[in-house]
């Protein structure tokens, strides 16, 4: 029998091959957008990817559904609740399917949203070995209720779909989750592990210990994060059938980027932040893609209607980059640039640097630059918890626009608890006209604070 698991990691977002190697036939769960893995791993098991099964419609990554059906003339599976738009065969509880030796059983557990539904592994007849839990039941967590229906009706279908579903089933059967930690459909406690069994999780996932589904509910709606960025969209695009083709953005040289930025594309720089503050496109924004969380952060810098040029070290990581834009749904990226960062400077076209201090370097930066704003680009309650004396607070995905309360004609040294949002947010000052920039790296306000102690102290 195949079990293969395909984690996406900037997403934490996990899929799978399942199938029979004898019969020569597969199936891929959940998939991802960029569907090279599957065809890759089916070319090298000798098998043919005859379905593809969706647990429910994401929001927070675009399926490669469609592009699977596209690529090898798959049939797409997903519970008639999803009422999708797209050409495929409805299923309900209870449905069964045969990949040769294997079986596979529709277990629907709403709650997540109306259609989500689990699938359990057999050989044959026999009983479910494995399940593949989606977002239903995750390790050491559960499915978040809130992005498809009324928060609380949803937590009520969890706590059913849960106990009365998924918990059923063997201890002994192992679990394979739909997400692993970094996801933004689990809760705070959401595992990097990425499988477990039915056993293990009643043993230590704490929500199901809870047995009361009043309490469980409120437990549930008190611990909700942020929704995933560009849910909405990314809903609309799984619901239709437009992503088919392939991904990859055109490689533009030099001259032709330089005409997109002067009719305002964003140009968006996806190497590493230290070569960022060495030399970059003027205006350029600095988002490394090798960085967790790229896509969640790419959302933030799209705007409606802009274009959007990604630069990298090479056009091949500018299009790593554009791949992760598509899983999240962002259509704007126009090109990429060819040749990378080097074609640009090759051109003599204009280039610019960021300035960088380390946190204990800061103190004598106050002390000797005279006008200088401190701008804590941390969320509001981190900056709550404990922040610099007359600094301003706005989080970096709000800059958009130039904050009212800085100068920008005078110095701005942008910090955060790392300096990874420090380094974003001072690029993009300086695209929005900030005369001088500086991004405080290695550390952040935390350390700052220690520094201040520990001097105190003496």
């Amino acid at each position: 029998m195949i079990l293969r698991q395909v984690l996406h990691e900037d997403l934490g977002c996990a899929s799978y091959v399942i199938g029979d190697e004898k019969a020569g036939v597969a199936a891929v769960v959940d998939p991802r957008l960029d569907i090279e893995v599957y065809l890759e791993l089916a070319a090298y098991l000798g098998v043919r990817i005859v379905d593809v099964f969706e647990t429910h419609n994401h929001a927070d990554h675009v399926s490669g559904h469609g592009r699977l059906a596209a690529a090898v003339g798959a049939t797409i599976h997903i519970h008639r609740e999803a009422r999708a738009g797209y050409s495929h065969e409805p299923f309900e509880d209870g449905d069964r399917w045969r990949l040769g030796g294997l079986s596979i059983r529709a277990l629907h557990t709403p709650g997540h949203r109306p259609e989500h539904t689990a699938f359990t592994l057999s050989s044959g007849d026999g009983d479910p070995w494995a399940v593949l839990s989606g977002d239903s039941l995750l390790v050491n967590e559960v499915a978040r209720p809130d992005l498809a229906i009324d928060a609380p009706e949803g937590a009520r279908q969890i706590f059913h779909s849960l106990r009365e579903r998924l918990l059923a089933l063997g201890g002994e059967v192992e679990v394979w989750p739909g997400h692993i930690g970094g996801s933004m459909c689990g809760g705070p406690d959401l595992d990097l592990r990425s499988v477990s069994t039915i056993g293990f999780e009643r043993r230590h996932n704490q929500l199901l210990a809870i047995d009361d589904e009043g309490a469980f509910v409120e437990r549930m709606l008190s611990r909700l994060g942020p929704p995933p960025a560009n849910a909405a969209a990314i809903v609309e695009a799984n619901l239709s059938s437009r992503y088919t083709s392939e991904l990859d953005a055109p490689a533009l040289d030099a001259g032709d980027v330089e005409g997109l930025r002067q009719a305002g594309a964003l140009i968006v720089d996806v190497r590493n932040h230290g070569a960022f503050a060495a030399g970059h496109v003027v205006g350029a924004t600095s988002l490394p893609v090798t960085r967790p969380g790229f896509g969640t952060r790419f959302v933030a810098l799209a705007e409606p209607g802009r274009q959007i040029v990604l630069v990298g070290d090479d056009a091949e990581e500018a299009r790593a980059a554009a791949r992760l834009a598509a899983a999240v749904a962002v259509e704007q990226v126009t090109a990429v640039l060819a040749g990378g960062f080097a074609a640009w400077t090759d051109a003599d076209l204009p280039t610019t640097e960021l300035e960088r201090v380390g946190v204990a370097e800061l103190d004598g930066l106050i002390e000797g630059l005279s006008g200088l704003q401190i701008l804590d680009v941390r969320e509001p309650a981190e900056w709550e918890a404990g922040h610099l004396p007359g600094s301003v607070n706005r989080p970096w995905q709000e800059l958009g626009t130039f904050p009212v309360e800085l100068d920008p004609a005078l110095p701005i040294a942008t910090i955060c608890g790392s300096g990874q949002r420090a380094a974003i947010a001072a690029s993009r000052l300086a695209g929005l006209g900030a005369e001088r920039v500086i991004q405080v790296r290695d550390g952040g306000v935390a350390d700052w604070l220690a520094l201040h102690r520990e001097h105190d102290a003496t």
